[in-house]
């Protein structure tokens, strides 16, 4: 007999774990960060900048250029175009290295 009221009570104690476990939510918030990069003219491009594209893609056009400073550091974004009219988005650090 004491089996038995063992065993209801096991069955009875994982029944309501089960229930109470349902009722747990967890709220996630995610930050998403978004890059501000604003126009800038093309010749406003550091000279390494300049330099890496005209080494790399010498056979493509600059068409637009944009900046962002976060901290101090300035990242640059460039748009490409070949004469096939395919498009290159590249991101630069001030030393003319590709981040992206």
């Amino acid at each position: 007999m004491k089996k038995l009221f063992v065993a209801v009570a096991l069955v009875m104690g994982l029944g309501t774990s089960v229930v109470f476990a349902e009722n747990f939510h967890t709220n996630v918030d995610s930050v998403a960060l978004i890059n501000e990069f604003k126009p800038i003219d093309v010749k406003d491009l550091p000279q390494a900048v300049q330099d890496a594209i005209a080494k790399d893609y010498a056979e493509w056009t600059l068409k637009e250029a944009y900046m962002e400073e976060t901290d101090g550091v300035k990242t640059y974004k460039v748009v490409l175009v070949d004469q096939e009219e395919n498009t290159a988005t590249l991101v630069y650090n001030e030393k003319g290295e590709v981040l992206e």
